[in-house]
């Protein structure tokens, strides 16, 4: 609370003097790894994904779902494991992040994108009731009501466009019979995408899921008056701290909090995280993103989930942002079938110790291929 507090002042005093211009760059053509960065039409809009291509494939599919602020490049390390073990596999990002198209939250193009206005007539109803969710301490607790709509009245940058997006491209570009893999906030896209449309895909595997601390339902109801204050002066005025600090420095500093394996955040992976934030409307999603306190939580779309879909979870044991307790306890749910904790890890095993965790990775494929 106390760094979005002074990220609100920050926010004010940038807006007194006017923002230097953001700084465009060019999508490279491949990744760091030499994937080529291919590009899919999607409602009008270029979403951005990278295919590997094995030299024996198995016929096995895996769709990789990056976290937040960050895109399919963060998957490199794991792309190349799948594509040693025969799998094809798909990095894509999600719409607005990466080198994927970034319309502007308020504008028409993306209220007509958005996946909330879809479900209006079938779920009009503006909040999830009565639904059990966990804790840090592992235990159970009953929230009243969580506000299922963002904030931003018709923008696109919610779990259900991304849903939407998902099932699209599996169906479309993959042709359906695949896993999903997914990091952190990525996991509620990509649950949200196993409830739409089931029969796409094989099973889930999420690394280090995300509980969202300022969602509505995990903050305090004392505190979230403050909280959407702070939301609103960093959609507003928050183009000048953008600028700010989206420099390389300032980035790896940041990464250093979720990282625990320091040694990971290396000057590449600052490269493929930052380049693409410096792009035209890439500040105007992230702030819009940060306001987003509300949409399904995962461990609600768990409990929903068919029980003939296999969900695995890993995370790391020395993860600041996902109480590992709270994690443990998602073994109560039917499809949950494997819970495994990676030590001295922490928000981001797949690229801090993917020695560690690809093995998991195929290990989860070849479960799936029983």
């Amino acid at each position: 609370m106390q760094a979005y507090l002074a990220a609100a002042l920050l926010a004010t005093a940038a807006a007194l003097a006017p923002a230097p211009p953001a700084p465009h760059a060019a999508a490279p053509a491949r990744s760091p790894q030499g994937l080529e960065n291919k590009y899919w039409a999607w409602r009008g809009q270029a979403i951005r994904y990278q295919a590997t291509a094995p030299a024996a494939p198995t016929g096995q599919k895996a769709l990789l779902v990056h976290g937040l602020f960050v895109n399919a490049d963060h998957w490199r390390k794991t792309l190349q494991a799948l594509s040693e073990a025969g799998v094809t596999a798909y990095a894509i990002d999600l719409l607005g992040c990466g080198w994927s198209s970034k319309p502007h939250p308020t504008s028409d193009e993306a209220k007509a994108l958005s996946g909330e206005k879809g479900r209006d007539e079938l779920d009009p109803v503006d909040t999830f009731q009565n639904i059990e969710l966990g804790t840090a301490s592992g235990k159970l607790r009953t929230v009243s009501f969580v506000d299922k709509r963002h904030p931003v009245d018709g923008s696109c940058y919610n779990f259900y466009t991304w849903a939407e997006q998902l099932c699209d491209f599996t169906d479309q570009v993959i042709g359906g019979d695949c896993a999903l893999i997914c990091n952190s906030i990525g996991t509620i896209s990509s649950l949200q995408a196993c409830l739409d449309k089931p029969e796409l895909f094989t099973g889930l595997l999420t690394v280090s899921p995300n509980f969202r601390e300022l969602h509505t339902a995990e903050a305090s109801p004392l505190a979230m008056p403050l909280v959407k204050t702070v939301q609103r002066l960093l959609r507003e005025r928050g183009q000048g701290l953008f600028d700010a600090l989206a420099n390389a420095n300032t980035v790896k500093n940041i990464l250093k909090e979720p990282y625990a394996v320091k040694d990971a955040v290396t000057d590449e992976l600052v490269e493929v995280l930052l380049t693409p934030l410096l792009t035209a409307g890439a500040a105007d999603v992230v702030f819009d993103t940060l306001s987003y306190s509300a949409g399904p939580p995962p461990e609600d779309q768990l409990g929903r989930l068919p029980g003939d879909l296999p969900v695995w979870v890993c995370y790391g044991g020395s993860d600041p942002w996902t109480p590992p307790k709270r994690v443990d306890a998602l073994r109560r749910f039917d499809a949950v079938e494997e819970v495994r904790a990676f030590s001295e890890v922490g928000h981001c095993p797949h690229d801090e110790a993917p020695e560690r965790v690809n093995p998991f990775v195929l290990e989860f494929l070849a479960r799936l291929r029983e």
